[in-house]
Order: structure tokens, then C-alpha cells, then sequence
């Protein structure tokens, strides 16, 4: 029975990507890419690779900040599915799980499987999974059971969401796992909504750990998306800007290599509720007549602005010059 169901999973793959459904489906374009670019067979039941001790220690080493700031919503998450025998995984930007969430009683099934800290899920090694997938493509995904690449990762269901650093770069990937043979789809899609969640958080708090000494506020986008942070510093200079923040606002790393004034971000952003950006304008515009003495041309070169645009600025909000 276990030789015909492997088979029948290789033949579905194979009939698969003989169609036309790799142009149109991330699944199989998935597959394609672990058949043609990593060279895979569905039937290989080689174990899943580890790292070495001293590899993962490195490995664990470089990822420590995010590692800190991904605890609380680690241990959050656990709590929500680790009762109906889920664990939980942070995975690099490699595919390695750097940090795990599980019952020590479901320790060694999930160890049989991989599921692992030290264990190798990049799409390169183990085809199409649920982390080595998402850090591929950079979106949330859930690969359930047959879904899966290699038939001997066919009874598991993984549902992961990416994780992207405080300059917009993908930093990892948060996972949960279930060998479960009744986990239903609708469980399934609470589970991915409660990642996607944790996720973000993570990205949040990295954000805020990485900015330590600015503020960090909600960017201007029309969406008020909560993962759409902007970090600005005590001159109301935008100095760092998480990946939803960049993609609402056009931002890029170009745009942090001159300075940035917060101002300037809400005419950039068309969100109808501005009001937080629009205090830290009129307080940028106040701080520089005050120190320039009230001279509206030496303000204006202060901020990098012309003249005419600082008058029409400080018309806009009603600001008078010091005496």
C-alpha cells in the first residue's frame, strides 16, 4: 500500500506538470521548480538534512535579534494550536528552524519528521513544503498533506507566513506544522490567519528593537496598515521603514541615503487621517524658524526646501514667525 500511494503521489505530480496548470497554479509551478531546477525525485525517502551542531550554533548566532524579538509571540502562538498538536517553528531565510514551539510529548514524532530545530526545509532540499516555499515566493501559504513535494512529507500539513527584517528584506519564516490525519480546512484557515498575525508582530517588535531610539509610528498609507511602521529620529528625519511601509509609500533603500523629512511622507501617502504626521510637520517647521531666529530663508535651506515652499508650508498650517 505505502509503494502504491508513493507511486500514485509521483504520477499526479508528473501528470501535473505534463499540463498546462504550471503556467497558471504556484502549486505546480512549485513542483516544476523542485523536478527541474533542484533536480528532485517525489519518491525520494532520504531523510531530511541536518546541520551540524557547530553549523546551527552559527546559524542561531546571526539570528539572535530576531530570535529576542520573536519570543512573546512564539510562546503566544503555542498556546493557541500547540493543544490540538501542532508545533510551532522560526525558520532563517535559509529554511532552518532556528527556534521551536511543541508538547514534549509529541517530541519525538515531530523529530522523526524533521519538524526540528537544525533541519533543512529550504525548497532546494526538501521540494515544495510549507517554509522552503514561502521563503521562495515571500507570501503566506499553507501546503497541506498531498500537496507536498516528497511523498514521505505527504501526511504533513504546514501553513507558514514570512518574516521580513527592519529594512524590508526577508529575514525568515514563521511555521506551523501537523501530522494530524483530521486537521479539517477550516482549522486549517484559523491557523493561517493566527501566523500571518504572529508574523507581523514579530516584524513589529524586530522594528522597534532595530529603531530603539526613535519613534515608531504608523505610516500614512490609505489602508492604515498596522505592519506599515516608519521609524523617525529627533529631528523628524524618517530613518528606517518597515516592508509594507516601503511597498504603501514607494520607499527604497535609495530613499535612506539622503535625508528624509516625515513631512514629506504625507504628501506622499494619500491616507485620509494624517494627523500624527501632520504634528510632526508643523513641529519640524516650528523647530527650524525657532533655530534659525525666525529667518524664513535660513529655515528653508535648514529643511532643504525653497523659500516659497516653506511660506507656503507654514500658511498651510497657520504657523506665525518667533519674535
Amino acid at each position: 500500500m505505502g509503494s502504491l500511494s508513493t507511486a500514485g503521489h509521483a504520477d499526479r505530480i508528473f501528470n501535473a506538470l505534463q499540463s498546462d496548470d504550471a503556467a497558471r497554479s504556484a502549486l505546480v509551478a512549485s513542483w516544476k521548480r523542485s523536478c527541474d531546477l533542484h533536480h528532485l525525485e517525489p519518491t525520494d525517502r532520504s531523510p531530511t538534512q541536518r546541520l551540524t551542531d557547530a553549523e546551527f550554533k552559527t546559524v542561531r548566532e546571526g539570528m539572535e535579534p530576531l530570535i529576542t524579538a520573536a519570543q512573546a509571540s512564539l510562546d503566544r502562538l503555542y498556546q493557541a494550536v500547540g493543544g490540538v498538536g501542532c508545533c510551532v517553528l522560526l525558520a532563517d531565510r535559509n529554511g532552518v528552524p532556528i527556534e521551536r514551539r511543541g508538547a514534549v510529548g509529541d517530541d519525538r514524532t515531530f523529530r522523526d519528521w524533521g519538524l526540528w530545530t537544525g533541519t533543512i526545509w529550504s525548497e532546494d532540499s526538501e521540494g515544495t513544503n510549507g517554509i522552503g516555499t514561502c521563503l521562495v515566493e515571500q507570501r503566506a501559504l499553507t501546503i497541506h498533506r498531498d500537496q507536498h513535494f516528497f511523498s514521505r512529507n505527504t501526511l504533513l500539513s504546514c501553513t507558514t507566513a514570512p518574516i521580513f527584517d527592519h529594512r524590508g528584506n526577508i529575514a525568515g519564516a514563521l511555521d506551523v506544522s501537523s501530522c494530524r490525519a483530521d486537521l479539517t480546512e477550516g482549522f486549517v484557515n484559523l491557523i493561517a490567519v493566527a501566523v500571518s498575525d504572529a508574523a507581523r508582530r514579530i516584524e513589529a517588535e524586530n522594528f522597534r528593537l532595530a529603531f530603539p531610539n526613535a519613534r515608531i509610528l504608523l505610516a500614512p498609507t490609505e489602508e492604515r496598515l498596522a505592519s506599515a511602521l516608519i521609524a523617525i529620529d529627533r529631528d523628524d528625519l524618517v530613518i528606517g521603514a518597515t516592508r509594507a511601509a516601503r511597498q504603501a509609500l514607494g520607499l527604497t533603500d535609495e530613499s535612506f541615503t539622503r535625508p528624509l523629512l516625515a513631512s514629506d511622507l504625507v504628501e506622499a501617502g494619500s491616507a485620509p487621517n494624517t494627523d500624527t504626521f501632520a504634528d510632526a510637520e508643523r513641529a519640524v517647521l516650528q523647530r527650524a524658524l525657532i533655530h534659525a531666529d525666525g529667518n524664513v530663508s535660513a529655515a528653508a535651506q535648514a529643511l532643504g526646501i525653497s523659500r516659497a515652499t516653506l511660506h507656503r508650508k507654514l500658511a498651510r498650517f497657520g504657523i506665525s514667525r518667533p519674535h
